[in-house]
């Protein structure tokens, strides 16, 4: 009768799994586990609800994260970066066993067997070898480019639905890799620029935007234009600016967004000219050189764009 009454208040989450909300008595949603009686019991009005129940937590205790990593038995997570997503074993390329002690020479042989076979095993067909290719390439590209592991796993699972959809024919995988790599920065705010795309990759501006095009088409991308906003803090960083400059240049772009003066208009072009206006501003004065060679635009853009933005938003600017 109690287990009747008590599944009342479980709300089911899977075929086989279930997870208490709130308490039979007083409907309070503060419960806590002593895992010393091994009971779940009522913050509120003090119940018993559960007894019994399994610590799925591990048997060891650690004070410190070192401890915490000698003592963990587990493997790396799955990750989507790698051809078969960690999950398969590797054999180390160091001639020693599990205590650390030498291998002997007469089981080398043996041992070099196991490696050839086994990396045979981890790639047996074309399709296995076209993806492990392709995603070593995003890591190289993303590598050399400094972005992080979130931009990576978001570009690997864009590539992969890819080449469900059979979008990798006819075009090369170096191609479709970089326009992988330009959706996943535009999808984790992380904006970078095709120019810098083509940079890291070993194929041209042209191209990427065209397979980053179909592939938006036809997998459904929904991604928003780059704001000239999310260009401000890398592009000050690299210009060694305070935080001071970075402040304006965004009080500028706002400004200038709610005046409609950003709108049909290169987002990086518009954030070298906000930077270049606030270092005049602040006293930390930046040519336009040195903005143009970081925001990867000409001169030219930057002195139309900034007589633009100082004339609309009256902005006195003294050279």
């Amino acid at each position: 009768m109690f287990s009747q009454n008590l599944m009342i208040f479980y709300q089911k989450i899977s075929r086989e799994k279930y997870i208490i909300i709130q308490c039979p008595e007083c409907n309070s949603t503060h419960l806590s586990k002593d895992y010393a009686r091994a009971e779940l019991v009522c913050a509120d009005c003090g119940l018993v609800i559960d007894q019994d129940f399994i610590d799925h937590g591990p048997e060891w205790r650690a004070f410190d994260s070192d401890q915490r990593e000698k003592r963990a038995r587990v493997g790396a997570p799955m990750t989507y970066t790698i051809h078969d997503k960690g999950l398969s074993t590797m054999i180390g390329w160091k001639n020693r066993d599990s205590y650390g002690k030498s291998i002997p020479t007469r089981n080398r042989a043996q041992l070099y067997r196991l490696r050839k076979w086994q990396r045979r095993i981890r790639i047996s067909d074309a399709t296995e070898r076209n993806l492990a290719f392709a995603l070593s390439e995003l890591d190289r590209m993303a590598s050399g480019m400094g972005l992080p592991r979130t931009v990576r796993e978001t570009a690997a699972m864009v590539y992969r639905k890819a080449v469900l959809k059979n979008l990798i024919r006819g075009r090369s995988i170096e191609g479709v890799s970089a326009s992988a790599l330009y959706a996943a920065c535009r999808q984790c705010n992380v904006p970078r620029t095709l120019d810098e795309i083509a940079a890291s990759s070993r194929v041209s501006r042209k191209e990427i935007g065209r397979t980053y095009r179909f592939i938006a088409r036809e997998l459904g991308l929904k991604l928003m234009p780059t704001s000239p906003q999310d260009y401000i803090s890398r592009f000050c960083s690299e210009l060694k600016l305070s935080g001071d400059v970075q402040a304006k240049a965004i009080e500028i772009l706002k400004d200038a967004a709610d005046k409609e003066l950003t709108s049909g208009r290169g987002p990086t072009g518009v954030a070298a000219a906000s930077i270049y206006i606030s270092s005049i501003l602040c006293g930390e004065r930046r040519t336009q050189r040195e903005v143009a060679d970081v925001a990867g635009v000409t001169e030219v853009t930057i002195r139309n764009r900034y007589k633009e933005l100082a004339e609309r938003l009256d902005i006195d600017i003294i050279l």
